[in-house]
Parts: structure tokens; C-alpha cells; sequence
């Protein structure tokens, strides 16, 4: 599979962009796990020209994660096309558009997945951000606004004849937000499409090598991406590209998944601090299905997302590799 230039080969797998998520150390993880390519958390366009510092910094990207995309959103066509010159100027190898993301403060304002309800504005904004830079640009988007509005095989063409060099669709409707199964019928009919001469990336519930292969076997996509699915589980991309490649695939040592999950709280920290940093690496601690199933384990994961320094946080951690996992 190609976008543009980029050659990501066969069957690509790549990390999702999520906000609060996929900041700069776990992309990098990602990547060496397996991921074929990374993407940032997603960038407010608003807030970028108005140089938030916040959002700024989430333009730094590391030359080992690449191929990596920068996502932009945001509902007004001058801010996305100031926006995606700055984005071109931090230096990714392409720039991908918000038309997804669900949640109330930002579809709730019209952007992201808002955007469903206002087509004529969306492809105005796409073609308007294609045409002001010279990377590759990419649309991220859902299904249609809800499911009577399901537009995705009628929009897919219409966002191509824009100049979008790939698109990616979660199996979702904005109304769905994350709730029930990811429907991949309308992924598949779109791929099927004669018209459709782009990559068509599909995305949502990808949680095993053997869903990601039935994404490829059964609606031909191009490529998959992973979002939730890799959230305190990077290995996931180690286990996909084995399976994908050899049909079959062995899971990473616990000790190695350990190892991996204490590289990222050190890096959190690294990069932003103690509190705040921890804070930040708990949602990966929450959702780690390494910790999943453990008996009698209520206890210790309160104590273990409640720690508030690295020692507190590492000395738990030792606790659980020595009553669980010794």
C-alpha cells in the first residue's frame, strides 16, 4: 500500500491517532513493536494558529517514528489551511484531517465528526488543505452522523475527487460514539467501489491477529488501523505483523510486556513530570489486558492507579510480577 510516496508494503498496520494517547514515546514503541506507521494525537487547527503552546508541542515528532502523520482538526477552512502549513513546516510525512472524532466538545462545535452534518463545508475544507501544501493529505472519518444517515459509500468518492491521497473509516456513526460492535459492511463496499482509486484504511474493534486478518480477508481493505486496541497493549503490533506475515504468532514474554509498560511511564514522566506524568500513563494501566483476570486483584489495581510516584507506582508493580507472575 502507498500514500503518495510513502510505501507502507502489504497489509499495513498502523497506530490510530488519540488524543491523550499517542503522544511521542508510545508512537516510537508502537513502531518498534511493529506498527507500520504512526500518528499524533489529534491538533486543533484553532488552537495551533493561535500558538497555544500545548497544542505546539504536539507537532515534535522523533526521525525514528516515521513514517508518522500529524492530524489536524477543526471547523473553519482559513484556521485548517494556516494550520496544515504549520503542520508541513514541523516536518511529517503527511497530514491527516479530523473528520472522526466524536466527542461532545469537539463534533458538539462542529468539528471532527460534527463535520458529517455539514458536507459541502467538509469537502470545501479538504480540498482547500490539499491544495495548500505539497505533503500527502488524508481523511479520518465514521460511518455517516447516525445510523440514518449512514453516507460513507456516497462521501468516499466525493473526498477522493478532492485530492486525498488515502482514507481511513472507523465502523462507526458519530451517534454510536464507542458503543457496540464496529460494522466493517459499508468499510468493505466502499473498498469494493470501482470509482475508489485511494488506500481505504478501515478501523474499530481491531483487538487480536486474527481480527486483523479477517479485516483484510473479508472487506480487502489496504490497510488497518489500531486505536483501543493497543491502549496498554503496544505488543499488539508485535503479535498482528507476526501473524499477518507467518499465520501464526507467539506472544511477547510477560517480563517483556512489563518492561514495555515501565519504559513508558518513564518516558511520561521524562517528558512533562512526576504527577503529571503519572496521571498521564494511567489510562495505559487501566486498560492493560496484561492485568486483566487476576484474581483477587481489586486492591491492588485501586493502590495502582491511585499511586502518585514512580517509586509508589514501581514498587507495585513489583508486587504484581511477584504474586502473579513469578
Amino acid at each position: 500500500m502507498r500514500i503518495g510516496k510513502i510505501d507502507l508494503g502489504e497489509r499495513p498496520v498502523m497506530l490510530a491517532p488519540m488524543e491523550d494517547v499517542t503522544d511521542p514515546s508510545f508512537r516510537l514503541i508502537c513502531r518498534e513493536q511493529g506498527a507500520k506507521m504512526v500518528y499524533t494525537e489529534f491538533v486543533s487547527s484553532e488552537a495551533l494558529v493561535r500558538n497555544i503552546a500545548s497544542t505546539a508541542r504536539k507537532l515534535h515528532i522523533d526521525d525514528r517514528e516515521r513514517p508518522v502523520a500529524i492530524q489536524i482538526y477543526g471547523r473553519e477552512k482559513e484556521a485548517m489551511v494556516e494550520a496544515a502549513r504549520m503542520v508541513e513546516d514541523a516536518g511529517p510525512d503527511l497530514i491527516d484531517i479530523n473528520f472522526g472524532c466524536p466527542v461532545k466538545k469537539v463534533a458538539g462545535k462542529g468539528a471532527g465528526a460534527g463535520m458529517l452534518r455539514d458536507i459541502p463545508k467538509m469537502l470545501e475544507i479538504t480540498e482547500a488543505v490539499v491544495k495548500a501544501v505539497s505533503l500527502p493529505v488524508t481523511v479520518k472519518t465514521r460511518l455517516g452522523w447516525d445510523c440514518e444517515n449512514m453516507i460513507i459509500t456516497e462521501l468516499g468518492p466525493r473526498l477522493q475527487d478532492c485530492g486525498i491521497a488515502a482514507l481511513t473509516v472507523h465502523g462507526r456513526t458519530r451517534s454510536q460514539m464507542y458503543t457496540g460492535e464496529a460494522d466493517w459492511t459499508l468499510i468493505g463496499e466502499l473498498k469494493s467501489d470501482p470509482r475508489m482509486e485511494i488506500p481505504i484504511i478501515g478501523n474499530g474493534d481491531i483487538t487480536s491477529p486474527e481480527k486483523a486478518a479477517e479485516a483484510f480477508d473479508r472487506y480487502g481493505v489496504d490497510g488497518i488501523m489500531i486505536g483501543r486496541g493497543s491502549i496498554g497493549a503496544p505488543w499488539i503490533f508485535h503479535d498482528v505483523d507476526q501473524y499477518l506475515r507467518q499465520g501464526s504468532w507467539e506472544a511477547l514474554p510477560d517480563a517483556d510486556k512489563f518492561s514495555l509498560l515501565r519504559r513508558q511511564i518513564k518516558e511520561s514522566i521524562d517528558r512533562i513530570d512526576e504527577y503529571r506524568g503519572i496521571l498521564h500513563i494511567r489510562r495505559h494501566l487501566a486498560a492493560t489486558p496484561l492485568l486483566k483476570g487476576l484474581p483477587d486483584f481489586r486492591q491492588t489495581r485501586i493502590r495502582l492507579l491511585r499511586a502518585d510516584t514512580a517509586d509508589e507506582l514501581e514498587q507495585i508493580i513489583r508486587e504484581i510480577e511477584e504474586k502473579y507472575f513469578g
